[in-house]
């Protein structure tokens, strides 16, 4: 299994993006009262953690050396006053911060899955999955810990650090500047070990996304990898990874630690330097001894933001490297969208491919390159007409449904839907008029019935019109089933239409999810169907009942069906062939066989076998 390679998911950035932060802001805007509440407490928070040591100056000094106990009762009253108001102001500032955090993380999960609906097909083709799932889920959430434990917390340090220079200048400007003489050799240790961290995290960052490719693969791939007996191999692989994983994450833990420690040496050195100055002034007589211990405990508040400074670092950098992830994502635009203005009309259910060309590679250049897949591409279906498309793999006949729902647009030529071009139709409409069945069925984890009412609306109405006024209700979906021949199996499981079905439908067999999309599409009951190879890899007796339901939901109804095996589709009204991208040939079976072309020699192949 080859190796999976990081895909640019172990990217940093800065720590602080001015561009980036405005565009957080925009979208937390929404939540500005609960933002505005928290910064409105950090003052306050702020004041009562700097009235603490001060309040212990005023103890020593007016009272403990006085022997005033009656006045150091009345201190003691205010300071443990000052605990209770500031614990409880600090649990309001967590609560504000968190919930912010989660609000925003869930509007912009919500952003983002609203956003990712919306893009084309070309858009899923060259973006992995897993990308996906990690721009909406984990960049989400390291974008909130930027508003609970990030970008919050570095505003309430900034305010406290302000506060704190301010009350130790105030108090004795001589014993700041002491204190404040080992600051140099702290930014030096600083931006020292916040670089080595940096390039520590993004190792960490980009071993951790091999690891969860590797681990993506190898769960999807288990079948795989049982049937070749290369559990012994991935049990390996997957040891070297997560053991390189280990080392990265002891690497970057170093380095902290060595920034913590560091700040804990030179922090003790300074009040080192305070005791032996501050001493010095007591024994002369122009400091108190409460002033001095009131420095001592300023001077822990000054290192300790500082101390905690490398954890920091690493939250808002990987917030940052998240959110231009995020707004990457939110940048990219969908090709294929609804026109302003939809004109009404194409309400009758004739096709037409008019001159159509087009190549899945965009570079693709006409008349000379060998990408394009559909190459002047003409064909009519009438209203209520079944029409076959044949052809060899890789003709195009796929790719002509996809253009007929505008899943890809045309390179040149047009599509037409009711005599109107599907890029003048409203999407939504669109894809309501023409409805697709695939060969691979795709069923989401669920009822039977919440598949079944997949086309429905919210309220329970939808498309349909096999029942009263088009209302997807009980009995409706009774004849769809009964119509598909899925009622054998359906009152086979447990709770019928309530029963489960699990990840795309992996507990009932596969001709049982062909039943169920074909009982999907008589509830959809769109005006035109296209059916994709949706008779294929059966065994002989569900493609019989398959074959019964799709007599029954092509009734009435302009069809397109697809198909590799020609025994399925000798019945339709037309077969056309495709070869090299256009129309080769058309005609009923039979006059296609007698013709004696590519169709005869596709139907000898395979009757003769």
């Amino acid at each position: 299994m080859p190796d999976v390679h990081d895909d640019g998911e172990g990217a940093l950035g800065r720590a602080f993006d001015r561009r980036l932060v405005g565009r957080l802001w925009g979208a937390a805007r929404a939540h500005h009262r609960l933002i505005y509440g928290s910064l409105l407490l950090f003052p306050l928070i702020a004041a009562l953690e700097l009235a603490q040591p001060y309040l212990l100056k005023v103890a020593i000094d007016e009272h403990i050396l006085r022997g005033d106990w009656a006045g150091l009762t009345r201190v003691a009253g205010v300071y443990v006053v000052v605990l209770a108001a500031l614990y409880a102001l600090r649990m309001a500032e967590a609560y504000l911060m968190h919930v912010t955090g989660q609000r925003v993380m869930h509007d912009l999960r919500a952003t983002l899955f609203a956003h990712v609906v919306r893009l084309d097909a070309r858009f899923f083709d060259r973006t992995p999955v897993g990308r996906l799932m990690t721009r909406v889920l984990y960049d989400a959430e390291a974008v909130s810990d930027a508003f609970t434990s990030g970008l919050s917390a570095i505003v309430a340090d900034v305010v406290t650090l302000a506060g704190v220079v301010a009350i130790m200048l105030w108090m004795d400007w001589h014993l700041a500047l002491v204190t404040f003489s080992i600051v140099p050799v702290l930014a030096v240790a600083a931006g020292y070990f916040r670089l080595r961290a940096r390039d520590a995290y993004r190792t960490v960052r980009r071993r951790l996304a091999r690891l969860n490719g590797f681990l993506q693969e190898s769960l999807q791939g288990m079948a795989v990898v049982q049937l070749f007996a290369r559990e012994a191999h991935e049990r390996e692989r997957f040891h070297e990874l997560n053991a390189s994983y280990r080392r990265a994450l002891f690497g970057s833990t170093i380095f902290e630690a060595t920034l913590y420690s560091s700040v804990e040496a030179i922090g003790a050195i300074a009040v080192a330097l305070l005791l032996w100055y501050g001493g010095a002034q007591i024994a002369a007589g122009t400091l108190t001894f409460g002033a001095l211990v009131a420095f001592l405990q300023y001077t822990n508040r000054f290192f300790l933001p500082i101390r905690d400074l490398g954890a920091k670092y690493t939250v808002m950098q990987a917030a940052m490297a998240s959110a231009e992830r995020i707004f990457e994502l939110l940048d990219e635009r969908p090709a294929i969208t609804s026109p302003a203005v939809a004109p009404r009309g194409g309400e009758t259910t004739s096709v037409t491919f008019d001159r159509v060309w087009f190549a899945y590679d965009t570079r693709a250049r006409f008349w000379r390159d060998d990408t394009w897949v559909l190459r002047e591409c003409s064909f009519e279906v009438a209203p209520g007409e079944h029409v076959a498309i044949v052809g060899a793999t890789g003709e195009g006949k796929s790719t002509c449904a996809r253009l007929l729902n505008r899943s890809y647009d045309v390179s040149r030529g047009r599509v037409l839907v009711g005599g109107l071009d599907v890029r003048e139709w409203d999407l939504e409409r669109l894809r309501r008029h023409v409805g697709l069945i695939f060969q691979d069925t795709v069923l989401f984890t669920g009822s039977v019935e919440a598949n079944l009412r997949l086309g429905a609306t919210a309220d329970g109405h939808g498309p349909s019109r096999l029942g009263d006024g088009g209302a997807v209700d009980a009995a409706t979906l009774e004849r769809a089933v009964r119509m598909a021949n899925a009622s054998t199996f359906i009152e086979a499981l447990p709770g019928r239409f309530d029963a489960p079905l699990s990840e795309r439908g992996a507990n009932i067999s596969y001709g049982q999810r062909q039943l169920l999309a074909i009982a999907r599409a008589l509830v959809y009951n769109p005006a035109i169907l296209v059916l994709d190879e949706a008779t294929s890899s059966v065994d002989p007796e569900s493609e019989a009942l398959i074959q019964d339901a799709m007599k029954r939901l092509l009734a009435g109804r302009t069809t397109i069906t697809i198909a590799h095996r020609l025994a399925t589709v000798h019945g339709a009204d037309r077969i056309l062939v495709l070869h090299r991208g256009r129309v080769h040939e058309a005609g009923t079976h039979a006059d296609l066989v007698r013709h004696g072309g590519l169709y005869a020699r596709l139907w000898e192949l395979q009757t003769s076998r």
